[in-house]
């Protein structure tokens, strides 16, 4: 199972700065990977390529980019010249979103994401392969050829969690993000289904991505009361909320990776053995446990 971590979303004016900054403190620090979202800061994509052109060797990924509000032939545009700035070290991670992202500040109808995905993933996964698309769906279409030069495919993965999204991702993406999503739940639900999918669709074995916070400390009772206050709002949110219940977890404190070093190696091993292939740290520690959690990490990769 391959470390990564993920890049906060800066503000002020020298955040492009910061997240460089941040990337290469990763790259000296040996982790293979580095993870941006895309929320209401940072557009992620224009960041890794800034960024990544001046950090080399280490893997950028989006996590994720969301669908709706960008065409499919516009993000691989995009994500084909972000790799061509990196040297092909680009994972695109996309997803839909939630509802009250989409629908109540986009404007756009959420009433079907699932074909949705489908569509979109079935126009933006040919042309990061540099195949012309021919394709007309009911939300979707593009007749297109792109000239966007790039050292390869891009790898793309989807932000899948139900049964239906994750067939999605092992018909047509590479693997798949994940978020809020414990040991057991990838174990007996996300592993299984998108393997399937893939296997089922002639395709290798997915890659799966689990993003969860992690604070390595002498006191968990203190990082669990932080990992609440921090994330406390995405158990509100459906896909997470599902995800949480199957795992039996009261909220997103309980699936954070928490405890002394014996203990977090502990809960990395359970998420290795349940078939997750990349772990990517969510840092939150302030202090002491922050250089803490860095050191474990660090270690876990030299």
């Amino acid at each position: 199972m391959r470390i990564g971590v993920t890049l906060r979303d800066a503000a002020g004016p020298d955040a492009l700065t910061r997240v460089r900054d941040e990337l290469q403190r990763a790259a000296d620090d040996g982790i293979p990977s580095a993870w941006m979202n895309n929320i209401f800061g940072l557009d992620a994509l224009t960041t890794l390529a800034v960024a990544g052109s001046q950090v080399p060797g280490i893997e950028l990924g989006t996590a994720v980019v969301p669908t709706y509000p960008r065409h499919p032939a516009a993000l691989a545009q995009q994500a084909l010249t972000v790799a061509a700035a990196t040297g092909g070290r680009l994972a695109l991670g996309v997803g839909p979103s939630h509802q009250i992202v989409i629908e109540d500040m986009f404007g756009y109808s959420f009433a079907k994401p699932v074909q949705h995905t489908r569509e979109y993933l079935s126009i933006l996964r040919p042309l990061l392969h540099r195949e012309t698309v021919s394709f007309s769906g009911q939300q979707l279409s593009a007749h297109i050829t792109l000239s966007t030069p790039a050292p390869g495919p891009v790898p793309l993965l989807l932000a899948a969690l139900g049964p239906a999204m994750l067939r999605v991702a092992g018909e047509l993406a590479d693997g798949t993000v994940l978020w809020m999503t414990g040991p057991v739940t990838v174990r007996d639900h996300i592993v299984p289904a998108i393997t399937a999918a893939a296997a089922a669709a002639g395709r290798p074995s997915p890659r799966v991505v689990c993003i969860l916070p992690i604070c390595v400390t002498s006191d968990p009772d203190a990082a669990r009361t932080a990992a609440a206050r921090v994330f406390g709002h995405y158990g509100d949110l459906p896909s997470y909320r599902a995800m949480l219940d199957r795992e039996g977890a009261a909220g997103p404190a309980d699936v954070a990776v928490v405890g002394d070093e014996t203990a977090v190696a502990a809960q990395l091993d359970a998420l290795a053995e349940a078939g997750v292939t990349d772990f990517v740290a969510g840092e939150y520690a302030r202090g002491q446990d922050a250089v803490r959690t860095r050191e474990f990490l660090r270690a876990q990769v030299s």
